[in-house]
């Protein structure tokens, strides 16, 4: 049985343990327990003291001096407690706790530090400093990066591989406190703070190396493994190395509604992206549940533990708040704007995380950096489709294997990778809608659709068809059906849509009227007609707008034009004028009886297939709205650059328009449009034939 819905994260905090009592006097609030305890190594009977060992016990008197001494970390609130039991020969422990008061979004970890600390001071003696560092542990300029071996027999760590961060700067020491902060911060769910986060165990630092700039801080914190996830994906074998390190079986399998392992090279790419990008979401949105922002989300900063089998976000250095600290600028409107902006951000970096891992050739930092462009110059990325498909049929190292797994599930990739990197914040979707999308759910989990991603799957099929130029009877019936649905389902029905949507270059994709090619009739002269576009301008917010089509050609050798495809390029352009109205369409008005009875037993059949969510109702409506187009005179010109005389060019010319939909060579002929979005326009014939188009963005800098 299919399950009904994917699991889902939870949300919410568990509740923390209760303190342990102890005795009023014995309890001695102390910010920084942590480094005195440390950097007092022996008292005056010779007893050596650490955070991380269990000694003797130590007297009330040495620990209320600890408690008098400065944080050497620089922490604005204490980061543990201290309890001396004097009836227990035990030693110290150590528990998290606040006493300043925690900022709203902060409420649900107000008992944070209920858990016993993991932060512990460690010495430069208790690690034994390998001689090289493995290549994915990434670092910046004012970092120095080390490995080690705990050698402390008494650790919990000992003989565990960790990584030695020293921070050399200010501002690298800033990030270094940040992450304790954030380690306290998420203390109440350290199961899930250690399963998607590399865990930070402790610090190295004198007492003064916050006032000195010069004595570096060094933070301590886990290994996983000698790759960050950029690094595996650069290896020639990458697949089955990640597939072996995740140890896939059908129980890892099973966590994205999947039931088997192996199968093609596409099926299991897409297998282990699901596993790998649910994990990164499930990390982010808890970091987002706790009010935090990772904000440092990229390659270099995610690593897979081949212990536990999660993917780690990072040490967390640059997290930060979503409440302002401030109570002078803190305000709801304020801080749920902050909210919603920095979730935002951190769902982009996300979404190029996850074009990297799904289209290898943007691991290229050339072609990573015409995508960033395309974006940054706000095209709308749900036309990335159309721009990278010239990129990704061009010696494309990994056989489009990454195309093929956008084009599944209806297009179903390139709808949650539109999502992810929406120009606008506010249109990005959130983790947990990202985790329910059916492009990261298995074939084994049932997903209920939205009427978006229906409209977007019923779009990106008709593309997929046209792009297949088999044009069939069965494909042709099934492309006009295609194309009735969306003018049903078209969510831009007022005019003020058309008016902000409309601009633009279009290019034709399929046209439902006549199709007439060269094999049959083998015209003199033998024209290919390559691209035809439809471009839409207007000066002014007036709905009189500017049309051209150009329709590119090319005059082929009659000798061996099957063959060669080489010849004379042109280029035919019709513009007008014209203006566009609200109106309404009637379907089928004229159509004979047998005609409108085959109509409706073709609804039927669609509407009882995958298609049946896409509406409410049993058949298609007599009529859509839509908006009229009135033209005004044609003007045709038409560049060649070979020398034509007259004759041979009204040859060419009647041959463009034998080729050509009617309605691109005429543009009044052109009466109105019933479908518009960001990627796809429908406009009408006045033979009722309709014409896809989807929007073009050219690779060149405008």
């Amino acid at each position: 049985m299919a399950a009904t819905a994917p699991p889902l994260p939870c949300t919410q905090p568990p509740r923390a343990p209760p303190l342990l009592k102890s005795s009023p006097r014995a309890s001695l609030r102390c910010a920084a327990a942590i480094s005195s305890l440390s950097q007092s190594q022996t008292n005056g009977d010779g007893t050596r003291y650490s955070t991380n060992k269990r000694r003797p016990h130590m007297p009330l008197a040495a620990a209320a001096a600890v408690a008098a001494c400065p944080s050497p970390v620089g922490l604005g609130r204490p980061l543990c407690r201290v309890y001396a039991h004097p009836r227990r020969r035990r030693g110290f422990r150590l528990e998290a706790s606040s006493s300043a008061s925690a900022p709203a979004p902060a409420a649900a970890d107000a008992g944070a530090g209920a858990g016993p600390c993991p932060v512990v001071r460690f010495d430069m003696d208790d690690f034994a400093i390998a001689d090289r560092v493995s290549v994915g542990l990434h670092g910046r300029s004012d970092e120095m990066i080390f490995e080690a071996t705990v050698r402390d027999p008494s650790s919990e760590l000992y003989g565990s591989t960790v990584v030695l961060r020293q921070l050399k700067s200010s501002q690298a020491k800033r990030r270094g406190r940040r992450a304790l902060e954030v380690l306290k911060k998420l203390a109440r769910r350290q199961m899930m703070y250690h399963s998607y986060a590399l865990h930070v165990h402790g610090y190295i630092a004198p007492g003064n190396a916050v006032e000195q700039e010069d004595v570096p801080f060094v933070l301590v914190h886990g290994y996983h493994g000698s790759y960050s996830l950029r690094h595996w994906l650069q290896l020639s074998d990458w697949l089955p190395t990640l597939e072996a390190t995740l140890a896939l079986d059908e129980e890892q399998v099973r966590r994205v509604g999947d039931d088997s392992v192996g199968g093609p090279a596409v099926t299991r790419q897409l297998r282990l992206i699901r596993i790998l990008m649910r994990d990164l979401l499930i990390g982010v949105n808890y970091l987002h549940s706790h009010g935090l922002a990772h904000t440092e989300l990229r390659l270099e900063n995610v690593h897979v533990s081949p212990i536990d089998k999660h993917v780690k976000v990072g040490i967390l250095g640059n997290a930060a708040d979503f409440h302002d600290n401030d109570p002078s600028s803190s305000t709801v409107a304020s801080n749920n704007e902050r909210r919603k902006m920095m979730i935002a951000f951190d769902m982009r970096c996300v979404g190029f995380i996850m074009a990297k891992m799904v289209l290898r050739e943007l691991m290229d930092s050339s072609t990573f950096f015409k995508f960033k462009s395309f974006l940054t110059k706000g095209n709308d990325p749900s036309c990335l489709r159309e721009f990278l498909l010239p990129i990704l049929c061009q010696n494309s190292p990994s056989g489009n294997i990454g195309l093929q797994m956008l084009d599944r599930q209806w297009g179903a990739g390139w709808n949650l990778l539109a999502l992810l990197l929406a120009t606008k914040p506010e249109k990005r979707i959130n983790c947990l809608d990202a985790l329910r999308h059916p492009f990261l759910c298995g074939p084994k989990w049932r997903i209920n659709p939205s009427t978006s991603i229906i409209r977007w799957g019923l779009g990106s099929t008709a593309v997929r068809m046209a792009e297949d130029y088999i044009y069939g009877n069965h494909q042709r019936r099934r492309l006009a059906y295609f194309v009735q649905l969306m003018e049903v389902l078209n969510p831009n029905l007022r005019t003020e849509n058309w008016l902000q949507l409309l601009h633009g270059r279009w290019r034709l994709l399929y046209c439902t009227g006549r199709h007439i090619g060269l094999t049959l009739r083998q015209p003199s002269p033998r024209i290919l007609i390559s691209d035809v576009f439809l471009t839409v301008s207007s000066e002014s917010a007036d709905p009189v707008f500017s049309l051209r089509s150009d329709i590119g050609f090319r005059i082929m050798p009659e000798s061996n034009w099957p063959h060669d495809k080489s010849g004379t390029e042109g280029v035919l352009s019709v513009t007008t004028s014209a203006r566009i109205t609200a109106g309404r369409i009637y379907i089928n008005e004229q159509d004979s009886k047998e005609s409108r009875a085959a109509s409706s037993r073709s609804s039927r059949r669609y509407l009882r297939g995958k298609w049946r969510t896409a509406s409410k109702m049993k058949e298609l409506p007599a009529s859509l709205p839509s908006v009229n187009i009135a033209m005004d005179e044609v003007d045709v010109s038409m560049s060649c650059n070979s020398t034509l005389n007259v004759n041979s060019a009204q040859k060419v010319l009647q041959e463009i328009r034998m080729q050509t939909p009617p309605e691109m060579f005429d543009l009044s002929k052109i009466v109105c449009g019933t479908y518009i979005d960001a990627r796809l326009m429908v406009l009408r014939g006045v033979n009722g034939s309709a014409l896809l188009f989807i929007r073009s963005n050219p690779m060149t800098d405008s």
